[in-house]
This record gives C-alpha cells, structure tokens and sequence, in this order.
C-alpha cells in the first residue's frame, strides 16, 4: 500500500462528504422555507373557514415543519441534481418527475418539463406559463383536466386568472374557505364536476396523456433518462415529446 495515495484517498472522500453533508444541509434549508410557506398558509385557510362558519374548525391542526436535514435525507452523488421519489406498485427510485400537457383533441404535446419536486401540485403554474408562452396562431385552451395530484384551491385561482376553465378532481370532498353568500372558483369547479356535461368532459382526461405516456415508454422505448443534471434531462425529454409530436402528426395527416 502506498501511503500517501491511500492518504490524499481518504482526504478525497472527506471532502466529497462534507461538501454532499453542505448541500443536504441546503436542501433542508429550502424545504423548511418551502414547508414553512405552506404550514402558514394552511393555518390562514384554516382561521378563514373557522371565521367564516363561525365554529371551531374540526380536526388537528396541521403540524408544523422540522428544521433542519432529517435523518433520511440523502444525495445522489451520480446525479445530485436527481430526487428521490415514491414510484408506482410502490418503493421509491431516484428520479425526476416528467409532465407533459397534452391536446385532447389531438394527443399532441403543447408543453413539456421536467422538474425535481414529486408533489405535483406545483407545476400548474409553470405549465400554464409555458402555455401562455405558445404563439398566438396555436389557439388558447378553454379548459384544463388534472387528476387530482394537481388540485389546490390557489391552481383553481391560478386557471381562473388564466382564462382557463379547470376541472380537476378534488378526492376527498374539498370545503372552500369562502363565506356564506360567496362562491369561489373552487366552488364552481367543483358544482361542474358533478354535472353530467362535467363528468363527459373529464373523462377525456384518462385517455389524453395516459396514451401519451404509455406509447413513449412501450412504443418508442423510452423508459429512463439517459443524461445526467436537469438542464440536460430537460432537453431529453424536450427531444422525446418532440418525436412523440412528429410520429403523431404524421398518423393525423394520414387520416
């Protein structure tokens, strides 16, 4: 064994530790602000609806964040820029979260990122930016489905502002924040969902980018970023949709 080799080494991996122990400590810090924001708003709506109604809202209020790197986090040090993320049938994968907004009538891809959070309850405001961005001539959509995995009341504020009609299905039975007397976007949302025109119309969101997705991974063998960092990821899935786009209009010029 040589001894200084084995010595700059071990120096080498302290170092790469301490700088992957850094940028835990960061993350942790940006989560707990992240956390902290939505706590707070939490606490407001809930102050809102007990004002509102009059009563004593039910229920445990919501627990606050920790501070601070928590035992389970970790950092990919192949690429740190990656997340770890629960996965479908279970388990978790070290990943990034892939969304693409898709044309009902078409299946054409209109906006495609990729972002770092699970949660996706926080890119209907850079979807619907990147649909703003789209040129005039492409037309403006009416209407926005979602799953619920995309449901908040301030995204409902987010597609209303937008001129956009959302129907995104809300789970569990959503009680607004407004008074008596006021009716919300959320509130109407949720009256048109339950209509027969409604339900018609969010059906079509099962077989808009499920038939998407499920093409690009069985179909065309896309099933794993092959790059490494978001910026170049972004890019390759930019590249995949694209392909997508083109293998798609060319079945429709065909019909």
């Amino acid at each position: 064994m040589s001894i200084p080799e084995e010595l700059a080494r071990r120096e080498k991996r302290l170092a790469r530790l301490a700088e992957a122990r850094a940028k835990i400590e960061a993350r942790a810090k940006d989560r707990y602000e992240r956390e902290k924001a939505e706590h707070e708003a939490k606490l407001a709506a809930r102050e809102a609806k007990a004002k509102a109604s009059g009563k004593k809202p039910g229920g445990k209020p919501p627990n606050p964040p920790v501070e601070g790197a928590l035992p389970a986090d970790q950092i990919n040090l192949t690429d740190e820029e990656s997340r770890i993320m629960p996965v479908a049938g279970g388990g978790f994968e070290q990943c990034y979260n892939a969304q693409a907004a898709v044309a009902a009538d078409s299946l054409l891809v209109i906006a495609a990122q990729v972002v770092q959070a699970p949660n996706d309850t926080q890119q209907i405001e850079p979807m619907l930016e990147r649909i703003g961005a789209l040129p005039a001539d492409l037309g403006k959509p009416e209407t926005l489905l979602a799953d619920t995995g995309y449901f908040s009341e301030a995204n409902v504020a987010l597609c209303a502002a937008a001129q956009i009609d959302p129907m995104i299905a809300q789970g569990r039975q959503c009680q607004s924040t407004a008074g008596a007397g006021e009716p919300d976007a959320t509130q109407a949302m949720s009256h048109r969902l339950q209509t027969p025109a409604g339900q018609k119309l969010y059906a079509l969101r099962k077989q808009t980018p499920e038939p998407v997705f499920g093409i690009i991974k069985s179909v065309m063998g896309f099933r794993q970023f092959l790059l490494r960092g978001l910026d170049n990821v972004q890019g390759e899935w930019s590249l995949v949709t694209m392909a997508w786009n083109m293998k798609r209009m060319y079945a429709l010029a065909a019909a």
